[in-house]
């Protein structure tokens, strides 16, 4: 599926639309350059989660946990070095708990993430829109 935002507000909208679809366990590998878009879809996850919380990445803290209707766990591995650094943080055991979990910079760490993570890929366009392309979404079609 992919889908096109024209601006900051409709990615963090189509954010709002997946969390409101997900369901606990699932995994969201986030792909993108940097100013691409994933905190602001990473906002609107968490919007729909019933999360009141600010929503940064968390490059220096490498994992954020909120509570909202069900755990979101928001990672950002763009400064680890390999998948044993991620393992290590013990990011491993987050996946498998009962929320969800969100990881920016995902490409990093795709080869120990199980099958059936959703990969989010958002590309830059020429005109500044958001190309938002997601693979493995098992809940149907995505509206704005």
């Amino acid at each position: 599926m992919t889908l096109v935002s024209h601006s900051s507000l409709e990615t963090y909208k189509i954010g709002t639309s997946i969390g409101q679809a997900v369901k606990e366990g699932d995994i969201l590998a986030l792909q993108g350059t940097l100013g691409a878009g994933k905190t602001s879809l990473t906002k609107g996850i968490a919007q729909a989660l019933g999360i009141s919380d600010d929503i940064t990445s968390p490059t220096f803290t490498l994992i954020n946990e909120y509570t909202g209707r069900m755990p979101l766990y928001h990672m950002d591995v763009y400064r680890l070095e390999t998948n044993e650094d991620f393992l290590d943080l013990g990011a491993e055991e987050l996946l498998y708990e009962k929320g969800v979990c969100v990881i920016e910079w995902s490409e990093k760490v795709m080869s120990v993430l199980p099958s059936h993570t959703i990969i989010i890929s958002i590309s830059i366009q020429n005109n500044n829109e958001r190309l938002i392309t997601i693979q493995n979404w098992p809940y149907g079609v995505i509206s704005i």
